[in-house]
């Protein structure tokens, strides 16, 4: 994995501007921290910063190819997992290869089918191609949006990146956040539409699209998106081709030439991840597969069942490592230190994002990697099999917007009357969900109840899924860890997209077709666990910590945030709702509340943000 950005003007020698570039390669070191390079001609500027996973030789970036008189130049960030198939029809084909990168594939394919090498990738990708010949610049994202990719246009120019920070590093990008950027954190926050880059004038290329820029003008197409269709399998064959496009995922997401290894909460979907890593780990090489969990101090003590997280995950963990053989590594984290990684949590994602539960994922990533660089996760299961609590419960099932959220309402009672009346979060919540629901893909003669729940489908797909593998990125590549998603793999997403419901909840289960479909790889105890999601702490310590540092902000004039939000009411919302019930997902609840207005404080402050409203 690794950082990419450029910059394309065509009326500028830009090989004049190399300081600015390197100053702007220079925010993504945490994502590419083994190596460096540039490519710089008069109009345009290509950057790369690397982790090494594959073929540290071979796989060198920015990659240069010569073919037919013109020049490609490549800069991608990203994994390929069907790298074999593409190389062996490439050759056919008559092209060589110099390394067994898939970055070299990635280049020679897009040198031979154009945009339409991306029909050919199974992967997690963003990238761009420089045509100089053609002086023309492609750009391109991953299906699900699993790596990002971040642009803004200015005058004819283009500048393109992996995350924000390094567009805000050119004096050219403002840090300026308008009336639209402050629906996005407050009324959809932490999620975001999709293409919004909550700063003005920065977007993000959307999952499935790619972008096409000459001569000053630019082009969005989108060559992926998913198709209703009558699924025609029978129930057996369902469960069969289940079986096998899991297992095949997470094995082909194996391949590394550094250390790997696994999330592991003892829950469904990460056990499942786990098994097959571990079997075919030691099949392969006969090496033991390491596992990360995790925990909190005083959890043990404090932990409290709820609707949203029954039980604690240690006693599920431990009946799964002994399972799968696995090296077991227990992360715990403390509560102070939970509360002062807020602060870099905001400033790896460069948006307010999910609070603690960004904080302790950056703070669990560092840990991990000091062991391994490359590491799978279960991420994503639960919207691709529909595992969440509001496909389930009736008033969320029939509601009438983000089923996983009821931010709006609360924040509309902590603003001040003339923020609450600029913003009009009601208003633009409800425009994104009515534009959300007019690009889901229908499918005819479906009964109202069905299409109802493809819509949530596609919601969680398209919203909730693209916020947690955005989080996933941004406090994992923080520490310059590489984390795969199987249950990503688009083919098992389209494939199960069109599975009829009362298959999904087979005996009437969450993700019952997937517990039938790998119930020899699990103890029976761990496939029959109900639905418990990422660890959050309990420790009444937390809430304390972050009531402090609120009120410390609260009290301080200089506080951007107090310009925003009424300090009183948001205690008082705190004291009606309590602590334990969510207003964002299932863990986002009054000590999340906390800790997401410390994040948009510090966010604020340290991109020194001009609010334009």
């Amino acid at each position: 994995m690794c950082g990419i950005l450029g910059w394309i003007d065509h009326r500028s020698d830009l090989r004049e501007q190399k300081p600015v570039l390197e100053r702007m390669c220079q925010q993504l070191a945490v994502r590419g921290p083994d190596a460096e390079g540039y490519w710089i001609t008069t109009g345009a500027a290509i950057g790369h910063r690397r982790l090494t996973v594959v073929d540290p030789e071979g796989g060198k970036q920015p990659m240069i190819r010569e073919h037919a008189g013109r020049t490609y130049v490549l800069t991608y960030n990203g994994e390929l997992y069907n790298t074999a198939e593409i190389r062996e029809e490439l050759e056919k084909l008559g092209h060589r290869f110099l390394s067994y990168s898939d970055t070299e594939v990635l280049l020679v394919a897009f040198i031979e089918w154009g945009k339409d090498c991306l029909k050919y990738l199974n992967g997690i990708f963003a990238f761009g191609v420089w045509d100089d010949g053609e002086h023309k610049l492609f750009l391109a994202r991953d299906r699900m949006g699993v790596k990002p990719l971040f642009y803004t246009e200015l005058n004819g120019t283009l500048m393109f990146a992996s995350e924000i920070k390094a567009l805000l590093a050119n004096d050219m990008v403002k840090p300026e956040v308008d009336a639209v950027g402050l629906a996005e954190i407050f009324g959809l926050g932490p999620a975001r539409t999709p293409g919004s880059g909550v700063f003005r004038g920065i977007r993000e290329l959307p999952p499935g699209c790619w972008l096409e820029f000459c001569n000053g003008q630019s082009r969005i197409g989108r060559y992926w998106q998913l198709e209703s269709k009558p699924h025609e399998d029978d129930f057996q064959t369902t469960v069969e081709r289940v079986r096998y496009l899991v297992v095949d995922a997470v094995e082909r997401q194996l391949v590394s030439d550094v250390p790997i290894g696994s999330f592991l909460s003892g829950g469904l979907d990460s056990s499942i991840i786990a098994a097959i890593a571990a079997r075919r780990l030691l099949e392969d090489k006969e090496v033991r597969l390491p596992t990360f969990s995790l925990d909190y101090q005083g959890n043990a003590e404090y932990f409290k069942s709820s609707l949203f997280q029954p039980n604690a995950d240690r006693p599920w963990v431990e009946q799964m490592v002994q399972a799968i053989g696995s090296e077991s590594h227990w992360v715990e984290l403390g509560q102070e230190e939970l509360a002062d990684a807020l602060e870099p949590a905001v400033l790896a994602r460069d948006v307010p994002g999910m609070a603690d539960i960004d904080s302790s994922l950056w703070l669990f990533c560092r840990r991990v990697k000091e062991h391994v660089t490359v590491a799978l996760s279960g991420e994503c299961a639960d919207e691709v099999f529909g595992g969440y609590p509001w496909f389930h419960h009736p008033e969320r099932v029939n509601g009438n917007s983000f089923p996983w959220s009821t931010a709006y309402v609360m924040w509309e009672k902590i603003f001040p009357k003339n923020v609450k009346k600029k913003l009009k979060l009601s208003d633009y919540v409800n425009e994104r969900y009515m534009e959300a629901l007019k690009s889901v893909p229908r499918l005819p003669g479906e009964s109202p109840v069905e299409a109802r729940r493809r819509e949530l489908f596609y919601l969680n797909l398209n919203w909730f899924m693209v916020m947690l593998l955005e989080r996933k990125d941004r406090m994992s590549m923080a520490s310059g860890l590489e984390v795969r998603v199987p249950f990503c793999d688009h083919r098992l997403v389209e494939y199960v997209w069109n599975i009829p419901w009362e298959w999904k909840c087979y005996g009437g289960r969450e993700k019952g077709i997937l517990r039938q479909a790998v119930q020899d790889l699990l103890p029976e105890e761990v496939l029959l666990r109900k639905k418990s999601p990422y660890p959050k702490t309990h420790h009444p310590e937390y809430l304390a910590l972050v009531t402090e540092r609120w009120l410390d902000i609260a009290a301080d004039p200089q506080s951007p945030v107090r310009e925003l939000i009424d300090v009183n009411a948001v205690f008082e919302w705190v004291r009606r709702q309590g602590v334990d019930k969510p207003w964002f997902g299932q863990l986002m609840a009054g000590p999340q509340l906390l800790a997401y207005l410390i994040q948009i404080d510090s966010w604020l402050k340290h991109y020194r943000v001009n609010i334009v409203i």
